[in-house]
């Protein structure tokens, strides 16, 4: 009788530490099942958050050089005289003089179009200058005398009104003394006489002479 109860009891308690054991295994492995996915779920979390600042590094870049290739393609010109509003306007690199008139409100009544070549490329820090017609009769007129025909022959280059190119066409003018020509229009405004040249550092009486009878203002 005593043999048939230790051997129920040890039944029963083999029975309860099987369960335990069983209980156990499951609920360990649910455990390793959470962390697994919750590692992967971390790692998806970093990897996007990731991408989403490199989109944004590269978003920054493009447009720091879209500024950067917008800013080397435009110039600024001071347009002047005959026009409705004169002042400095800054244009695309590769606009033409009629562009640069026509951001000054275009021409008034008096203006003389013609004795502007309207159809050159616009250079950074020139004057563009819209004579009127009186101006333009008398700056024909000069040449004519000067030339002893009706003036359409060895036109003479006007320094108010030129850009660098023109100016680069007089003897002993090269790009340097060009350049110095335009901004001193820009600081001093237009020559009132065409012996005002000698004032620019570097064009002085023997460069002067050279050019006197090719220029006018």
């Amino acid at each position: 009788m005593q043999d048939k109860m230790k051997k129920g009891k040890v039944s029963r308690t083999f029975g309860k530490a099987l369960i335990f054991i069983v209980f156990f295994f499951f609920a360990g492995c649910g455990s390793k099942d959470a962390e697994e996915n919750g590692v992967e779920e971390i790692v998806l979390a970093d990897d996007d958050a990731a991408e989403e600042e490199a989109g944004q590094d590269e978003a920054s870049e493009n447009n720091g050089e879209e500024q950067t290739d917008t800013a080397a393609q435009t110039v600024f010109v001071y347009v002047c005289g005959a026009v409705e509003s004169p002042g400095v306007y800054e244009l695309r690199a590769d606009a033409r003089v009629f562009e640069a008139i026509s951001s000054a409100g275009g021409i008034t009544e008096e203006a003389a179009p013609d004795a502007v070549n309207q159809a050159r490329v616009i250079v950074d820090g020139e004057q563009i200058y819209v004579p009127t017609v009186e101006e333009a009769a008398s700056q024909t007129a000069g040449v004519g005398e000067t030339t002893g025909t009706k003036g359409t022959e060895n036109v003479k280059v006007n320094i108010n009104t030129a850009g660098k190119e023109e100016l680069m066409t007089l003897t002993g003018i090269g790009e340097a003394k060009a350049d110095d020509i335009l901004k001193y229009r820009e600081e001093h405004g237009s020559f009132g006489s065409i012996e005002e040249l000698m004032q620019i550092s570097g064009i002085k009486e023997g460069v002067f002479n050279k050019i006197k009878d090719d220029i006018t203002i």
